[in-house]
Formats: C-alpha cells, structure tokens, sequence
C-alpha cells in the first residue's frame, strides 16, 4: 500500500513538473532573428538555419515548430524543450448561404475569438479580432456585450490572416487582397500587438500583403489616433461614427463621452495631415435613431471638415437582447442620396453572413 502510495505521488509530480515545464516554455514567435540565432549558435547549428526557423514562422505560417520540415528532427526536439509557438487552432468553422465564410479559433490558453472571410468578385477580404472581448460596450454590438478577457498577442492576430489566407485558397483558389481589424475588440487598446502584427503581415520577409489594403477600424480614441500620426502607420483608418452629434453618439457608444467628436475631428485631421492615409466613416443606420434628415446635414457638416472623407452606409444587423431595428434598404438609398446631394462620397455596405452571425457588430463566439 505505502509503495503504491508512493508511485501515486511521484507520478502526480511528475505530471505536475511537465505542465510547469510547458508553461515555462518561451514563445519562439516572440524572439528577433538575431535573437533566434544567438540560440541556434549556442546549440552549435549555422546562422543560416535562423532564417529557415524566420521563413517558417513568418513567411509560411508555421503551426508548430514539427511544421519546419527543412530542419533536422534533431534540431526540432531541441527547440521543442524550451520553446512553443502557441498558436491559435481552429475550432468551428460555419459557411454562409452568401459565400461567407466565419471561423471560431481557439488560442492556446483556451480563450475564443471569431474571424471572418469576405469573397467578392474584385477581392478577399479578412475580418480579424485584436482582443478576445471588448470594453468599450457600445450598445447595438454583439461583441460589447461581452467581457474583455484580454489582448490578442501579435503572433494570434497574424495566425487568424494565415488561417483565413488558407481557407481563401482552398475555396476559390486564391490569396488574400485586403484585411480589416472589424472583428472582437478595439485594436486601439491593443496598440502595440496591431502594429506588431501589421508589420509581420505587410513585410517582405512575410505575408508581404501592402498596408494599403489594410484598414483599422476604431471606436474613436483621440490620443491613440495622434499616436498612429505620430508613428506614420501606413494602413487606413476608418472611424465607426454611427452619429454626428455628441449627445446620440454618446447614448450609442459610451466611448464618445470622453472622446468626443471635437476631440476626434482633431485627431482624425492631424492623422490625414501627417500620412495622407484615406479616412472613412463607418455610419450603421438605425431607424428612428440617427436615420432623419438633421442627422444627415450634421454628418454632411461633419465630413465637410476634411478634405477627403468616404462614408460607408451599413445596415444593421439584429443582436439578440438588443432593442434597435435597421432600416430597408428604400431609406438607406434615399439617406445615401441625401449625402450625395450635398456632394459627399457614400457607399451603401449590404451584409453579408448575417445566418451564421458573421455580419458587422455580431460576433460573439456563440456556439
């Protein structure tokens, strides 16, 4: 008894020590190319299999370090002691009537998070989460009605463009063309791991995707907005307005409260002046709420402060325990024409996906 005891114990321990051993594994995503071979070089391997560990990481969007078949298994069980790459997997994937396509990934520490795949004739686009959750609560938002549980690293937001990449090419036989940060969270307040993930993206030792075909879509905060001035980013940004005057917008998105529409006009400016980046409006059309024609001379007066602005017009998709309806399509054009007779640029944006909630503001990792 006291010997089967005994065993009992050593191997709880022993189960107890791999987990810890696991958990103490570095994340070998997280480590420059110099840093990878300092590594190598201590195991005494050549420089140059760091730029093969580099390729397979960065270029060809390697799972696993087993994925990195150009490299001895030797080598591969070496790494593998200290070292993971922790990436997301997929976990459900749903197929919409319209070609949608809307992935649920599961990411190493067991949290969810949802992207989406958008074909169209002239482009593929990826709809990607930055957060797993969000904060900010705005009203009409499936995502806002969750928690934030935390920030999305540079590496998982990277994972979801390499997943949705291969289903893209699976399905219709072709890469990518476009990226849009539309999905879970604020890629705002998630600052530095956005930036880190759009270099990986767009990089020529990458996916090699051009920043210009990447928007970055934000609830508005006016100091961060300054901050991508001041760092030059290279993508576009795109506003989710909803309303053009402070008191509908602050009932709408709670955010508005402390970054309220002067604030982001100046931001927004001295974002345009800085990069020359294009600036759109994201304006979801609720009827009875933001729909009358005051609502549209605000948001004309609103746009007519830059030289150059575009407004998508998007239709609103219903969120279970939420109490706003969309408009018909019949008001939305004739909103849109509004818009035009004052000489703005609007763009009517059709959902797409709204059977499997992959529509704008649905995504809520339902099972």
């Amino acid at each position: 008894m006291v010997f089967s005891y005994l065993k009992l114990r050593k191997q709880e321990w022993l189960t107890f020590a791999s987990a810890m051993k696991i958990q103490e594994k570095k994340n070998l995503r997280h480590l420059s190319l110099d840093e990878i071979k300092q590594v190598l070089e201590e195991q005494g391997e050549k420089s140059f299999r760091a730029t093969q560990v580099w390729e397979w990481i960065w270029q060809k969007g390697a799972a696993s370090i087993d994925d990195m078949s150009n490299l001895s298994k030797e080598l591969r069980e070496k790494l593998k002691e200290n070292f993971d790459l922790y990436s997301i997997s997929v976990d459900t994937i749903q197929r919409s009537s319209d070609g949608v396509v809307k992935v649920r990934f599961k990411t190493s520490d067991n949290f969810f998070i949802e992207g989406v795949l958008i074909p169209a004739i002239d482009r593929i686009t990826a709809c990607v989460s930055s957060q797993v959750g969000c904060s900010l609560t705005c009203t009409f938002c499936a995502t806002g009605l969750m928690d934030r549980e935390r920030n999305l690293t540079h590496d998982e937001i990277f994972d979801q463009v390499v997943q949705l990449n291969k289903i893209s090419e699976e399905q219709h036989g072709r890469r990518l063309t476009n990226i849009v940060f539309m999905g879970m969270g604020e890629p705002l307040l998630n600052y530095s791991n956005v930036i880190k993930a759009i270099d990986k993206i767009s990089a020529p030792d990458g996916l090699v995707i051009s920043p210009r075909r990447i928007t970055v879509s934000t609830a508005g905060i006016s100091k961060i907005i300054r901050k991508l001035a001041d760092d030059k980013v290279r993508f576009r940004l795109a506003l989710s307005l909803h309303a053009a005057d402070d008191q509908k917008r602050s009932r709408l998105m709670p955010i508005n409260q402390e970054n309220n529409l002067e604030s982001l006009t100046e931001s927004l400016q001295y974002f345009w002046e800085k990069t020359g980046n294009r600036i759109s409006f994201e304006y979801v059309l609720f009827e009875g709420v933001n729909d009358t024609l005051q609502d549209a001379k605000n948001l004309v007066t609103l746009c007519k402060k830059f030289q150059l602005i575009h407004v998508n017009l998007i239709e609103y998709n219903r969120v279970q325990g939420v109490p706003y309806k969309g408009l018909s399509f019949d008001k939305m054009e004739k909103f849109a024409a509004i818009l035009e007779g004052y000489g703005l640029n609007a763009t009517i944006r059709r959902s797409r996906g709204r059977d499997i909630d992959a529509a704008c503001g649905q995504l809520a990792n339902k099972k």
